[in-house]
């Protein structure tokens, strides 16, 4: 297989994880997760290459779809509201706040993947070239990120993340 040239980038994908842990975490925010096979378009996806792809509430990869944009993907799927969820092809839509929102909880989730958490969801985000003003993700999450928490949290959004990646009741443990 030809790699993308974002495949170049080192970051962990889809073909790196315990498959199983990733489709119970979606599990538990309400998607189902749908490999495709390789250099099949992913369906949903609003970037293409090997982009994570949303339809209503199935979250579509393939073996090179970086953790970071299912995750990403996954996240834009919990903080909109059942009305959009219904409707979702492709574009998950959404304002300025909501997406930062998103990131912000991408970053929380992360810590609910044994062996993953958020310094590699940090640093796969600025691999990536996710850019934040302070220049780096790691740095707007711990800086400038107080609008994304007060939008998660005015929407009992960080109680859910703190319910997934809490280690007593982590559901996803034992991956």
């Amino acid at each position: 297989m030809t790699q993308s040239p974002s495949e170049s980038i080192t970051v962990v994908r889809y073909r790196d994880y315990n498959p199983d842990c990733l489709s119970a975490l979606m599990q538990k925010l309400g998607l189902s997760l749908e490999r495709v096979e390789d250099r099949v378009d992913i369906p949903g996806s609003f970037w293409g290459d090997e982009e994570a792809g949303l339809i209503r509430s199935t979250l579509y990869v393939r073996d090179d779809t970086p953790l970071h944009s299912m995750m990403h993907e996954a996240c834009h799927f919990v903080c909109m509201d059942d009305e959009r969820r219904q409707n979702l092809h492709t574009n998950a839509g959404g304002s300025s706040a909501e997406e930062n929102a998103v990131c912000y909880l991408q970053i929380l989730l992360a810590d609910a993947l044994p062996g993953f958490g958020r310094a590699a969801m940090f640093r796969d985000m600025d691999a990536w070239g996710y850019s934040f003003r302070l220049g780096s993700t790691q740095r707007w999450f711990e800086e400038d990120a107080e609008d994304a928490r007060q939008w998660l949290a005015s929407r009992d959004l960080l109680e859910l993340a703190d319910q997934l990646t809490h280690p007593h009741t982590a559901a996803l443990s034992q991956c």
